[in-house]
């Protein structure tokens, strides 16, 4: 994990937005030629075999660009494909269990909504970064809690990992969020609904230099 940069565009998957195996790996693909950091594969189904292949070759995939690819929540899953790392919500496991089961190498990012309470937290577990958000209305979780701004000031000052922004992200919205202290921004529709997927990827990407 302490050879990538996290750092920049945290691009995610959709299971609606890509709904077969070629389409998945074809849009991740154009992201990460476009500069898209870090990949998080998120798929709520049921169907394990595929879920598993599809891991398996979004691992392959991405380190064809020397970039990480996490697991949404499924730390067995991220173990199974050999995964750089896992994401875990609040009622997603236990950061330390994840560490023994990963290994001291794996990234673990943990999404702490909108408190400072819970990062510190996760830090204390040896979370590698945290997730604060939704900073604005998502499709992804409509019914998020909205989290304000100056939460990713306060966190950059505090904490001593790189902290994502996460929820309704886009071109219109990125920079507030950078600005603010964001180290990196998740994104998905704004992202993998654009026609021109790498030029958007790209423009996410030039937001950090």
């Amino acid at each position: 994990m302490k050879d990538f940069n996290l750092q920049g565009l945290y691009a995610i998957t959709d299971s609606t937005l890509m709904p077969d195996t070629d389409s998945m790996l074809f849009q991740v693909e154009q992201a990460l030629r476009g500069g898209a950091q870090i990949i998080q594969y998120r798929d709520k189904s049921a169907d394990q075999t595929r879920r598993l292949q599809q891991a398996l070759a979004l691992v392959d995939l991405c380190h064809q660009f020397n970039r990480p690819m996490l697991i949404n929540d499924d730390t067995e899953l991220a173990s199974a494909c050999q995964a750089d790392g896992v994401h875990l919500g609040q009622s997603d496991g236990n950061i330390r269990q994840a560490r023994e089961y990963l290994g001291p190498h794996a990234i673990i990012g943990n999404t702490c909504h909108s408190s400072l309470e819970l990062a510190q937290s996760a830090c204390e577990q040896k979370a590698d970064y945290v997730a604060f958000g939704a900073f604005f209305p998502s499709s992804t979780k409509p019914n998020a809690a909205p989290a304000p701004i100056a939460l990713l000031s306060e966190a950059r000052s505090i904490l001593p990992v790189p902290v994502v922004a996460i929820g309704g992200i886009n071109m219109d919205n990125a920079e507030q969020v950078i600005s603010a202290g964001a180290d990196m921004i998740a994104v998905i529709h704004s992202l993998f609904a654009c026609e021109d997927i790498c030029t958007r990827a790209g423009q996410f990407h030039s937001l950090f230099n």
